[in-house]
């Protein structure tokens, strides 16, 4: 598990209680905003609680939309950190929907696939990884793609709340020992819950860090 000193969780928690606000949707590559500030992307399977994960990161109630719905997500959403401007968050569509149609899976992926692999802004990908579940092969599909890219990611565990601490320490370790093995993984991995606010404050000094 992940470790901050003092000084990197205040420092950390300063920026995000300064102005975020949202900046635009992208639905394709042409759309994106200019590549002049560090970038952070949030990805994960559709459902995972991405959306909720950014709110409570930014400890703002209505800045991601969260939706029951799996794959409402459709387009990269960009967030500009900090006056004057510090960095972006970057939202992308959910991946593994099965009950979107075809075409708009295909093209969902090859929006995210090209993004990942040509943003030269972008300073690492959070891959978010619900801890009731555990990795599953969706999510080492895209680990695989950003290790043949050569993009910096991280895993982060989601829902921590949802299973009994026992139960959440194996799947951390399970999931650590993955990360382990992958040549661009970082090596430390974050549990989170956006319901209690468990590892919010490492995962926003785990943003600075990436972006520092």
């Amino acid at each position: 598990m992940s470790t901050f000193d003092e000084d990197a969780i205040e420092a950390a928690r300063k920026v995000f209680a300064g102005p975020v606000a949202f900046l635009k949707s992208a639905p394709a590559l042409p759309h994106l905003p200019g590549a002049d500030v560090p970038e952070v992307a949030f990805a994960g399977r559709s459902n995972v609680g991405k959306s909720s994960l950014l709110n409570a990161l930014t400890n703002r109630n209505g800045l991601a939309r969260t939706s029951n719905t799996p794959g409402r997500t459709q387009e990269l959403n960009f967030f500009d950190v900090g006056e004057p401007l510090q960095f972006r968050l970057v939202d992308m569509p959910g991946y593994g929907f099965a009950k979107a149609p075809k075409d708009m899976v295909k093209k969902w992926r090859f929006l995210v696939n090209d993004y990942l692999r040509g943003r030269d802004v972008l300073k690492r990908t959070l891959v978010l990884v619900d801890a009731r579940h555990g990795l599953k092969d969706v999510d080492r599909e895209i680990m695989e793609m950003l290790d043949k890219a050569a993009v910096s990611y991280r895993l982060i565990l989601t829902k921590a709340d949802k299973i009994k601490p026992t139960e959440l320490t194996d799947v951390a370790a399970r999931t650590a020992e993955e990360a382990r093995k992958r040549p661009a993984a970082h090596p430390d991995i974050i549990a989170t819950s956006s319901e209690t606010g468990l590892g919010i404050a490492e995962l926003r000094a785990a943003v600075i860090e990436a972006v520092g």
